[in-house]
């Protein structure tokens, strides 16, 4: 159904799980050879937080215009009403997605872009073996200690930098800003022996004050174990919970995010992920199950759930 414009006695006879009114929205975009509209009970959401679930600022309370909004709260009482569990994935350090999860109330998530990932209280690392110790340290000082952080720090000068504040104080990735070739960055690495590693495009830096001087666009990059990612963490909790791909979505605005739509059944940008990375745009054609979502941030998340639950049958 790509004419998401769902009144409240038609959408409780289609999905009577749903239970409260829906606003209108605006047609969501299918891209090319995508799947056909959701038509199996959803059991869990993935949701990305900063760009997506999160507005400007990193607060679940404002909209894409900075005003006070509601629309993510109202995704997340949808996904409650209808038991459909919500995980939270992002590549913010494990102290802050569980307090995140815990305000919505969530006991699952996965932190620092898939390296780990919690279900239920325990924590499994994802990592390919290197792991926290009390003899090697954190990943984040055994990342340090080979030396490749400050090789692309050196190779990529004036391009790349770390992003403070939020590159201090991290237990596993090491977070940069700046506007590098990824492909340049993983051949680099991997000439200088660090082909364990990648350097990943989380999306685009929007504070003003986050930006790096000289660049067109400042984008988040995170320096991490090569086998770890987002949708390899969501794969693995469907996994845990014996959740086939027909029994999720989920939610991003990044490349990264973008990723997870190869282990769930459809996945949704928000609509400012095109606004402010508008490359993405050719990564999503032909994609199987992509939607882009007519709304941003955690209104782009309302109406990608509540366009799920309308369709189930």
């Amino acid at each position: 159904m790509d004419e998401l414009f769902i009144l409240a006695t038609p959408l409780q006879q289609a999905c009577p799980r749903l239970r409260f009114v829906l606003d209108r929205h605006r047609p969501a975009t299918v891209a090319p050879g995508s799947l056909t509209p959701y038509s199996s009970p959803v059991r869990c959401v993935y949701l990305d937080l900063d760009g997506t679930l999160l507005g400007p600022g990193g607060s679940l309370l404002r909209g894409a215009d900075g005003r006070f909004a509601l629309d993510g709260v109202r995704a997340l009482q949808a996904c409650a009403r209808a038991d459909v569990e919500v995980v939270l994935y992002s590549g913010r350090r494990q102290s802050s997605v569980f307090d995140a999860s815990r305000i919505i109330g969530s006991s699952s998530y996965t932190f620092e872009l898939g390296c780990g990932l919690v279900v239920d209280g325990k924590l499994e690392w994802l990592t390919d073996g290197i792991v926290p110790s009390s003899s090697e340290g954190t990943i984040f000082d055994q990342l340090e200690r080979s030396g490749a952080p400050a090789f692309l720090l050196e190779r990529y000068v004036g391009r790349l930098e770390y992003h403070t504040p939020w590159s201090i104080g991290r237990e596993v990735s090491h977070l940069f800003r700046g506007d590098v070739d990824t492909v340049d960055v993983h051949e680099a690495l991997a000439g200088a022996g660090y082909g364990w590693l990648r350097l990943v495009d989380n999306g685009v830096v929007r504070a003003p004050s986050e930006q790096m001087a000289g660049l067109p666009v400042t984008r988040a990059y995170h320096l991490i174990p090569a086998g770890a990612s987002k949708a390899r963490a969501v794969a693995r909790h469907m996994q845990a919970r014996g959740y086939a791909a027909s029994d999720c979505i989920a939610v991003g605005d990044s490349r990264e995010d973008l990723d997870v739509s190869s282990v769930v059944g459809a996945f949704w940008l928000v609509g400012n992920a095109l606004t402010d990375d508008p490359g993405l745009g050719a990564e999503v054609a032909g994609r199987p199950g992509v939607r882009i979502a007519s709304e941003s941030y955690g209104a782009g998340v309302y109406e990608a759930v509540v366009t799920t639950l309308a369709t189930e049958r």
